[in-house]
């Protein structure tokens, strides 16, 4: 039987990252370990009690180093990688649907998720609603399975043969944008990305517990730029995310969503391409400094 690893970076989310581990303990196939990755103690208060094999480590603060942590740990041992964020519900099906998928087809190195909901786009997502909504959903008879050209980070299955030394991308520092982008794109390399509706979940979209507004802003053209210099991200899907990112941002500025600083967001979007234009180059640790 494969392997199978689930690796959550968090921060600032103790009590949701508890109660989210705890419910991998109801996967129809549990898994073999869960490797929670966090910066201080008091970022994961409670975890340890959670049910099922879990272990506790830390890391320098950011998605990417976060999750490499975990990868360094168990990558000798998984043959499946599975990434969830800290905030990502996945129905008790989905660890035993992505070993089905990726152990029929070995020419698939990576798998995301149809989403039952997204709180991204809603405004954010109890745990009770994200758990009444994965209790309540019916896998489809006939499943959807389409090629990706990249995989939704809040959940991602991994071959592991095809991505061992792969790593995330440590330039992006703290929330790290777009580093599952950028992860994808070379396990893309060993074999195809897909989606599929045989596995879901809900990501509940929690606020808080994340970059400011302005270093988000400043991330979200710095490391586009980035990403694309290094050959990571398609220019058409580079672009599409830069101009939907200064729409949002310019638009909701007026009057910005509750718990949103769309005008940090944009403050930091200006100050990058200010970078671009006036200084000739941009870094995506300038975010360190601001």
């Amino acid at each position: 039987m494969p392997g199978i690893y689930v690796i959550i970076a968090t921060i600032g989310r103790a009590e949701l990252t508890r109660l989210t581990v705890d419910r991998l303990a109801d996967q129809t196939r549990p898994p073999d370990g869960v490797v929670v990755v966090s910066v201080k103690p008091e970022d994961v208060t409670g975890v340890d009690q959670a049910r099922g094999n879990v272990s506790v480590v830390f890391s320098e603060k950011g998605s990417s180093h976060q999750r490499n942590r975990g990868i360094d740990l168990v990558i000798d041992k998984a043959d499946i990688l599975i990434f969830f964020d800290d905030d990502f519900l996945p129905c008790d099906n989905y660890l035993e649907e992505a070993e089905r998928i990726l152990t029929a087809s070995p020419d698939i190195a990576g798998i995301t998720g149809d989403l039952i909901a997204d709180g991204i786009h809603t405004g954010g997502y109890t745990f009770e609603e994200a758990v009444a909504m994965v209790d309540s959903h019916t896998p489809p008879a006939e499943p959807q399975v389409r090629d990706r050209p990249a995989l939704y980070g809040c959940n991602m299955a991994i071959r592991a043969s095809a991505a061992r030394d792969i790593r995330f991308d440590e330039t992006l520092p703290q929330y790290a944008w777009l580093e599952d982008i950028d992860y994808a794109r070379q396990v893309f390399v060993r074999g195809r990305l897909i989606s599929s509706s045989a596995v879901s979940g809900v990501h509940l979209g929690v606020r808080g517990g994340r970059t400011s507004g302005i270093k988000l802003g400043y991330s979200q053209v710095a490391n586009v730029v980035y990403l694309k210099r290094k050959g990571t991200i398609q220019p058409w899907l580079g672009e599409r995310l830069l101009l939907q990112q200064l729409t949002s941002n310019l638009l909701r500025s007026l009057r910005p969503e509750p718990n949103i600083d769309r005008r940090g967001r944009l403050k930091g979007n200006l100050m990058a391409i200010g970078d671009i234009l006036f200084r000739g180059r941009i870094d995506p640790g300038r975010i360190n400094r601001l």
